[in-house]
């Protein structure tokens, strides 16, 4: 797998409703941290990496995103999107999006509402490559330390394999997922385009097979889901 040949989703269908009031007129990932908006800094996170095509799916207000960033030329990408007219999950989202994705196996997808600036994409597409000869994984997971608002985490990491609740090792962490993720279009098999569903049961569901791998990701990394968090992102 090369850079060129991993196609990227980039989630931008939520409303946003914890950032309100700021994101009543203006798309959640359009919102600006240091003079750029979220997906601006994915948008050329993706592009030093090699990733060449990146599809972006939208509901509320997508049209803002798409006079925003047209066919990614000047981002020495190419963009396409995926309209929903009311958000579907990210399952659903995904789901949505996989003809236009049009991935041979693997695929790349990152929350657009996150703030990841020196994040590795090209390490991880390196790890994707590893997938390709490992045929029991149908997803690799960056996980990350529990933030103050989210100390429960969402999922243990037991050395490279990802589990849920049934974990069997008391001594594993139990981190939160960071929105990003390498995907086998397997995963959703089953999936309707155009339902609703959500990611965390399919994960769920696959982690009993021992299905999915991850990390821990220790660098910059934050989940900009409240006008406070975005305030204090650019005062830092």
């Amino acid at each position: 797998m090369t850079a060129q040949h991993l196609p990227c989703l980039l989630l931008a269908a939520g409303r946003g409703e914890r950032m309100r009031p700021l994101s009543d007129h203006t798309p959640k990932p359009l919102l600006k941290v240091k003079g750029k908006s979220l997906l601006g800094w994915h948008l050329e996170s993706l592009q030093q990496a090699g990733i060449q095509n990146v599809v972006i799916n939208h509901a509320w207000l997508g049209n803002q995103i798409e006079a925003a960033f047209g066919n990614g030329r000047d981002y020495g990408l190419s963009i396409q999107y995926s309209p929903e007219v009311s958000a579907l999950e990210t399952a659903g989202g995904i789901c949505q999006a996989l003809p236009i994705l049009n991935p041979n196996d693997f695929f790349l997808v990152m929350n657009g509402d996150i703030f990841c600036p020196n994040f590795p994409v090209s390490e991880l597409i390196k790890r994707g490559e590893q997938l390709r000869t490992q045929e029991q994984f149908l997803a690799h997971l960056i996980l990350v330390p529990n933030p103050p608002h989210h100390p429960t985490g969402d999922f243990y990491l037991d050395g490279s394999i990802v589990r849920g609740e049934e974990n069997p090792n008391a001594h594993c962490l139990k981190l939160t997922f960071s929105g990003i993720g390498i995907y086998h279009r397997r995963l959703f098999d089953g999936l309707i385009r155009g339902e609703s569903a959500k990611l965390a049961p399919i994960l769920r569901r696959a982690m009993l097979n021992n299905q999915i791998s991850g990390e821990k990701y220790l660098g910059s990394w934050q989940d900009v889901g409240s006008p406070e968090r975005l305030v204090e992102l650019n005062r830092s």
